[in-house]
């Protein structure tokens, strides 16, 4: 499995000393694994309402989960086009 690296999510941060180092959403001490464990019992609208997270948070670390997992575009190497083969 990829490991992800939080630092290239603008939607948390991790500041030392703040609920241990842990990524929180940003301005918050929400860290985001605990929405990732409770979206497993929980609606999107439920952890917003119990944990005061938006929804734009949650999106952002969604869609970055996302992006992140995505397998990479192959790289095509050489500078030849379909009409040249």
């Amino acid at each position: 499995m990829a490991t992800l690296d939080w630092s290239q999510c603008c939607a948390v941060e991790s500041v030392p000393g703040r609920v241990g180092g842990a990524w929180v959403f940003r301005g918050t001490r929400l860290p985001v694994a605990t929405v990732f464990e409770n979206l497993e019992d929980l609606s999107i609208e439920e952890v917003m309402e119990q944990f005061d997270v938006t929804r734009e948070q949650i999106a952002a670390v969604l869609d970055f989960v996302a992006r992140s997992l995505r397998a990479p575009e192959p790289v095509v190497s050489g500078s030849a086009d379909a009409r040249s083969l």
